[in-house]
């Protein structure tokens, strides 16, 4: 498993940031060729971006050998979580609950295949997130590389105690803005 993450690059006009291309329907759009992993997740604004790199496992497969659905979230998860960590966030699982998640499935992922995630969190909103995803079955020697599945979710900052969605932290939208240290220019 590998995990990293990305910037908009600050010295481009437009911060690196691909041009939105979001079809009327609201569905990610359809990928141009075959984009490699660290690409931007074609459809809109980059905030911050996580790439996960893993495999299909066991678990993640049904009877036919192929993934099950539900194995897409977890890809998803673990990238999110690399993009929280590293913007020192631990405390963003537990008080974040998805409030909207769709999911387009275009082809398969088969047991052992290797995975590529990519995350961006395209919008910080006054007490939401919005993130968009791709993941991609890596080329093997019975698959070309494919997408295997794109969607985009939404989650809510609910604090502890609370019933309600708030407004998040100053402190929590500048981590979530700005580059980390390492990946800022010189």
């Amino acid at each position: 498993m590998n995990t990293s993450t990305q910037q908009p690059d600050p010295q481009q006009p437009d911060g690196g940031r691909e041009p939105a291309g979001e079809a009327a329907t609201g569905r990610l759009p359809e990928p141009a060729g075959n984009a490699q992993d660290g690409d931007a997740v074609a459809g809109g604004p980059v905030v911050a971006r996580a790439v996960h790199r893993g495999r299909v496992e066991w678990m993640d497969t049904d009877a036919s050998g192929h993934y099950h659905n539900s194995s897409i979230i977890r890809f998803v998860e673990a990238a999110e979580a690399a993009l929280m960590r590293e913007r020192d966030l631990p405390e963003y699982f537990g008080i974040s609950p998805r409030v909207h998640y769709e999911v387009d499935y275009p082809a398969k992922l088969w047991f052992g295949q290797e995975v590529t995630t990519t995350l961006v969190l395209e919008r910080i909103g006054t007490s939401s997130l919005t993130f968009r995803f791709e993941v991609w079955g890596e080329a093997d020697e019975k698959n070309p590389r494919a997408l295997a599945a794109r969607g985009r979710f939404v989650t809510a900052y609910v604090p502890l105690g609370s019933s309600r969605s708030e407004p998040w932290p100053e402190d929590w939208r500048r981590r979530l803005s700005t580059a980390p240290i390492a990946d800022q220019p010189a």
